[in-house]
């Protein structure tokens, strides 16, 4: 996939930019892969509400979900045209864009809650991060969370030697592949909108979602097992294409800025809940068996785990990794 420079974008939106300045609307299209109802699906409804309501019908916001418009490799390189404005990525994306960074999200079990996910996402090494995105012909606006993750399967999954040889659906993300493999399972990139089918028909045999995702895509229908080891976040980076951001009128800008603020409070207030629910429901559901590590099993997990951070030091950053373990309080 080839990515655009800033240059580039902002020639081909210079049309689409000067539109600003007349008195019709402005249309921001908002695309995301997952379900309406999920805590990024509320989000974006609830951004749109604010945003057209602050700018008194000069903006109008299209929220387009479950990958109606784009796929997860698709997406990215819309935005940088202009075919979408806005976006709200997980943060494993970032990574074929060049921007590897993003990827220490993904390391497992380098946060162990949400007060440690805060002192990143509130804090300089969250906005250093965002910033990165400005030379790619993007503007990063606010992290939302998903939610931590839980690991399923049609087997038990209760120590590392149980993922064995097991195909394990992940995002394209190295450091993802390399947990999967350092469990002993054999990783598989999928688009999330088929990641449903590939577990029904069987073409992997488990994955990993935040409880919200699993339950709303139904994946708890098809996968028997279930450990709840909270061993990975799951979170987006809100985007917008940067020249069209830059183009608008300031006061508009402000108002967006507003809702956005707004919004993303409110998706990170809901976002344990949605999560807390949704396993609830998919317990009492009965399909899956949840499974809770006990204290010994968990320090398995980590000394699976940890090993990854080293391995993938030299693509992430060593110095990134270790202001998030400075951050959150962390050993090395």
């Amino acid at each position: 996939m080839k990515f655009l420079t800033t240059a580039g974008l902002a020639a081909i939106l210079a049309f689409g930019v000067s539109t600003t300045s007349l008195a019709q609307a402005i249309t921001i299209k908002f695309s995301h892969v997952v379900a309406p109802d999920t805590p990024k699906g509320k989000a974006a409804e609830k951004f749109k509400e604010l945003a057209e309501s602050y700018t008194e019908g000069k903006v109008k916001v299209e929220v387009y979900p479950n990958s109606q418009l784009y796929k997860d490799k698709e997406e990215l390189e819309a935005l940088q045209l202009g075919a979408v404005q806005m976006l709200a990525p997980s943060l494993a994306k970032f990574g074929p864009l060049g921007v590897r960074e993003f990827e220490v999200f993904d390391l497992p079990f380098i946060m162990k809650d949400y007060n440690d996910l805060r002192k990143i996402t509130d804090g300089p090494v969250g906005r250093a991060l965002l910033d990165k995105l400005d030379a790619k012909g993007i503007k990063g606006l606010a992290y939302w969370d998903n939610g931590f993750k839980v690991m399923s399967a049609n087997s038990q999954l209760h120590v590392p030697d149980d993922f064995l040889g097991l195909k394990m659906r992940i995002q394209s993300s190295k450091i993802l592949e390399a947990q999967m493999k350092a469990l002993g399972a054999v990783p598989q990139v999928l688009a999330f909108s088929e990641v449903y089918q590939a577990l029904q028909t069987g073409v992997v045999d488990g994955t990993e979602n935040p409880p919200s995702n699993m339950y709303t895509q139904k994946m708890h229908e098809v996968q028997k097992h279930a450990t709840v080891s909270n061993h990975g976040y799951l979170g987006y980076a809100v985007i917008v294409n940067k020249a069209f951001w830059e183009g608008l009128p300031e006061d508009v800008r402000t108002q967006l800025d507003k809702a956005m603020a707004e919004s993303t409070a409110f998706a990170n207030e809901i976002a344990q809940k949605e999560n807390d629910d949704s396993l609830a429901a998919m317990k009492a559901a009965g399909t899956t068996t949840f499974y809770e590590l006990t204290p010994e099993e968990r320090e398995e997990w980590v000394a699976a785990l940890k090993p990854v951070h080293t391995e993938m030091a030299d693509r992430v950053g060593a110095d990134l990794i270790k202001q998030v373990y400075e951050a959150v309080g962390m050993k090395e």
